[in-house]
């Protein structure tokens, strides 16, 4: 349980400093940089989700021994 709260606030930083930086970089007139950043927080979120997804699979491969 530790863990998946862990990775809550982990994907709420990122989410946080994703905006943070975009908003700065659009009213600094850098759209184009603001949403390569926005992307990029994307990409690691799902990383992130991926990595979890994937140690459910291999943790109910285990339990059930296929």
């Amino acid at each position: 349980m530790e863990m998946d709260v862990d990775l809550i606030f982990r994907i709420a930083a990122i989410g946080i400093l994703v905006a943070v930086l975009n908003q700065v970089l659009t009213r600094s007139g850098r759209d184009e940089q603001a949403t390569m950043v926005t992307l990029a927080g994307l990409v690691v979120v799902l990383m992130l989700v991926v990595q979890e997804i994937s140690d459910l699979f291999e943790l109910i491969r285990t339990l059930f021994d296929l």
